[in-house]
C-alpha cells in the first residue's frame, strides 16, 4: 500500500514537504504543549485519545491544545461530525482516508488508517482509496457516490447538480449535509496540520511480557 500522494502547490523552501516521507522529519513550529500548558482536562483526553490510536499523547492536539478555548470548541464540533455522526463509521474514515490522501496529508492518513481499521477499512479498500478512489472497483453504490462527492468537493470545492443528484440517490437531507461538512473539516485539519508541521505520531511500543526479549 502506498502512501497519500504529494502535497499540493510549489515546493519552495517555506511550503511544506516535497513529499509525504519528508513530513517525518518534521519539527511542529509550535512547541507539542505539556500538561501545563493545555491543562488536566485536555492533557487526559489527549493520554486517551492516543492510547485508543495506538501512540502516545497526539502532537496535533499537544499543538492545537494550546489555545484552549478553541481547542475544547474544536473537539466538540469535530466530535459532532466523528464519532457522533448520522454516517456510519466505516463511511466516514473512508471520506477522511480519501480526503488525506488528496491532501497529501501523512499525519492525518496515518492516524485514519489505525482509526478505520477498527470500523471495517481494509488493506483493499486502502489501496482502492489511493489508486483509483470513486472509480475503483469494490465499492458499493452507495461508497462510490460518496466518495465520488469528495473527490468533486476536493477539485471544485462545489459538487455539480448531477453529482449531487446522485448523491441525494443514497443520502438523505442530513446526511448530505454532514458528508459536505465532514469533507470541509478534514480539508481544514489537513491544512493545519501541514501549516503547523506537524509530523506523524509513532506507534506506541508495547510493552515486553515478563522474561521476554526487550528491543
Amino acid at each position: 500500500m502506498r502512501r497519500p500522494k504529494q502535497v499540493e502547490g510549489d515546493a519552495g523552501p517555506d511550503s511544506g514537504p516535497t513529499s509525504v516521507g519528508d513530513a517525518l522529519a518534521w519539527n511542529p513550529r509550535i512547541p507539542p504543549g505539556s500538561r501545563r500548558d493545555l491543562g488536566a482536562p485536555a492533557w487526559i483526553f489527549a493520554l486517551l485519545a492516543g492510547r485508543r490510536a495506538g501512540t502516545g499523547a497526539p502532537v496535533l492536539f499537544r499543538v492545537l491544545g494550546r489555545h484552549r478555548g478553541l481547542f475544547r470548541g474544536w473537539l466538540h464540533f469535530a466530535g459532532r461530525l466523528m464519532p457522533g455522526g448520522l454516517l456510519p463509521r466505516r463511511e466516514t474514515e473512508l471520506v477522511i482516508l480519501r480526503v488525506a490522501h488528496l491532501r497529501g496529508c501523512r499525519y492525518e492518513f496515518d492516524h485514519h488508517v489505525r482509526l478505520g481499521a477498527r470500523a471495517g477499512v481494509t488493506r483493499a479498500d486502502l489501496d482502492r482509496i489511493i489508486e483509483h478512489g470513486s472509480e475503483a472497483d469494490g465499492w458499493s453504490p452507495r461508497e462510490r457516490a460518496i466518495l465520488a462527492a469528495v473527490d468533486a468537493l476536493q477539485a471544485a470545492r462545489d459538487l455539480d447538480d448531477a453529482a449531487w443528484a446522485r448523491l441525494r440517490e443514497h443520502l438523505d437531507e442530513r446526511e448530505s449535509i454532514e458528508l459536505i461538512m465532514l469533507v470541509g473539516h478534514y480539508d481544514m485539519l489537513a491544512t493545519a496540520i501541514i501549516a503547523l508541521r506537524i509530523p506523524p505520531d509513532p506507534p506506541r511500543r508495547r510493552r515486553p511480557a515478563p522474561g521476554g526479549p526487550r528491543t
